[in-house]
């Protein structure tokens, strides 16, 4: 199975994994065989990319030791964001929403604690429109992954996750024709974005649902480790600890997200990213354990090596996401297969192939 962008797909493709409409109701179910017509209609509801069953990969053993996230669990956790955004300058939050986020939230952290010693891929599927209530989800399903493996008890595991799902919630206090401004920002425009993280903050406070830790998120996600974030221009530990682990997760996901004025890297890309900002963007310890539970190279997928060969991903290797094991794609009868986690193995992935 390989996730391909939208201007990829052709008629006789399989779908290898189910998409759901704005109302997550089931839109096409997986095995679908797609025609012109139904890629007219993932194209209009604007996905980014689908996943795609993939009979060239027969005969080839997989070793599946990446986990994601249910459909179920993160399309009840997209639906219950989206309450929030609609409630917008509500003073209070009801005890039916209260009891879904609640629930939904839970949901996420018991199905990251099954699964503690594995890597995950966050291969999820976008609708573009609904871009912040998928980039909430995605961004506590991240951090609650950290939260894990720094070993947070389950409350502080909760009050994580609640400060995600709420990190961007000042954003309704930004005009809409600014959040999806196509080219650059105005000065003037950009600071009324940057005060989101103190309007999210003082918003919480009033609402008073939440505790002072999960509250802060909303403040402290655009906080740098070397002083140059906003809005306080906090450094190293003087930022909270769920705002350190914040600002790696929201700019992973904003990064392999097709925003208006850029589209999305590659997952590798973005890991790059975040790997290269350690220690100025970042705090380094929380972009160690993200580069240790977040795998960018699904398995499944096609990748284009630094020797020139094509290969496909048959194994994720823990501690090394960048460095998956692969079997070479040729016409031989002899199977190649590359350990690159190996020390000293010189050949990398380059990028991945559709």
């Amino acid at each position: 199975m390989r996730k391909i962008p939208i201007n990829y797909l052709k008629p006789g493709m399989k779908l290898g994994k189910n998409l759901y409409d704005r109302h997550n109701s089931l839109l096409l179910a997986k095995g679908n065989s797609l025609d012109q017509h139904t890629i007219h209609r993932i194209v209009d509801y604007r996905y980014q990319a689908v996943f795609i069953a993939d009979h060239d990969n027969d005969g080839i053993e997989f070793i599946e030791d990446t986990e994601d996230i249910p459909d179920d669990i993160r399309n009840n956790a997209v639906s219950s964001v989206k309450e929030i955004y609609i409630m917008e300058n509500s003073r209070f939050f009801t005890k039916k929403f209260m009891n879904n986020i609640n629930y939904v939230l839970n949901d996420i952290i018991d199905e990251i604690l099954k699964n503690k010693n594995a890597t995950f891929t966050m291969t999820d599927l976008k609708l573009f429109d609904d871009y912040t209530f998928y980039h909430s989800v995605n961004v506590t399903v991240i951090s609650i992954i950290i939260g894990v493996s720094i070993k947070l008890s389950k409350t502080k595991l909760y009050e994580l996750g609640m400060g995600a799902l709420m990190h961007d919630i000042g954003k309704i206090f930004v005009p809409k024709e600014i959040l999806l401004k196509q080219g650059s920002l105005t000065p003037e425009e950009f600071n009324l974005v940057k005060n989101h993280s103190s309007k999210g903050f003082e918003y919480l406070n009033e609402i008073n649902e939440f505790s002072r830790d999960s509250n802060l998120v909303a403040l402290t996600h655009h906080e740098k480790y070397n002083g140059n974030g906003y809005p306080g221009g906090l450094s190293g530990f003087d930022i909270p600890l769920f705002g350190r682990i914040l600002a790696v997760a929201d700019v992973f996901d904003a990064l392999v997200s097709d925003r208006p004025y850029r589209k999305a890297m590659q997952p590798s890309e973005a890991v790059e990213y975040i790997s290269g900002s350690s220690g100025e963007h970042f705090d380094p310890d929380i972009v160690d354990i993200f580069l240790e539970k977040v795998s960018p190279y699904p398995v499944g997928c096609y990748v284009m090596l630094s020797n020139g060969e094509k290969a496909v991903v048959v194994k994720n290797q823990p501690k090394y996401g960048l460095r998956p094991k692969v079997k070479v794609i040729n016409d031989s009868l002899e199977s190649v297969y590359y350990d690159l986690s190996k020390e000293n193995f010189d050949i990398t992935i380059k990028s991945i192939v559709y």
